[in-house]
């Protein structure tokens, strides 16, 4: 008879596995608050482009929130933003079953948000050239955009990093875009 074989360090996990894929919907949305904060308030359920559908309703919500909070305050709604959207990012991935799935847009929606508080004030059409840009880097994902979403993949606080992370770089390339083109 032979000894029972001692579990490997790969074998022993601290959090359980993640379920079976599943696709989101009005009932996941609604069923933890994570669900809510990374699906962006439910622009993640769009069919079609779910990313530049959230980008969309980052920016339609800063043109909202710009008259209600000063430009300090708005730094730290993204600041805070980021933190909780870290953990939801990380729970709503996870409930999923997906490491990065395309109806987590809570990414897109901070880097958008953080190209408008860093590049405003401008009109409409540099707006949308912003808008262009953001969508192009984060979808074309060529150069650091390439290499960032590569770096942090997974599950738990380390995947919902790489989720952010990637839009944050697209973001960076978007500003200095911006950047170069007014100076």
């Amino acid at each position: 008879m032979s000894p029972v074989p001692l579990p490997t360090v790969v074998e022993v996990q601290q959090t359980p596995p993640p379920p079976s894929p599943r696709r989101p919907s009005a009932r996941f949305l609604l069923a933890h608050p994570a669900h809510f904060i990374a699906l962006g308030f439910g622009s993640g359920l769009s069919p079609w482009a779910p990313g530049t559908v959230g980008t969309l309703w980052a920016w339609v919500s800063w043109l909202v929130l710009q008259h209600w909070f000063s430009v300090a305050e708005l730094g730290l709604l993204i600041a805070a933003g980021t933190l909780v959207g870290w953990w939801a990012c990380a729970v709503a991935a996870h409930n999923l079953g997906v490491a990065d799935p395309g109806c987590i847009v809570w990414d897109e929606v901070l880097a958008f948000w953080l190209i408008l508080w860093l590049a405003m004030p401008m009109g409409l059409l540099g707006q949308a050239l912003a808008f262009a840009l953001f969508r192009y880097f984060d979808a074309a994902k060529l150069g650091p955009v390439g290499w960032a979403d590569k770096q942090f993949k997974g599950f738990g606080a380390r995947g919902a990093f790489g989720i952010l992370f990637d839009d944050f770089v697209a973001a960076f390339c978007t500003l200095l875009v911006i950047a170069l083109w007014r100076f």
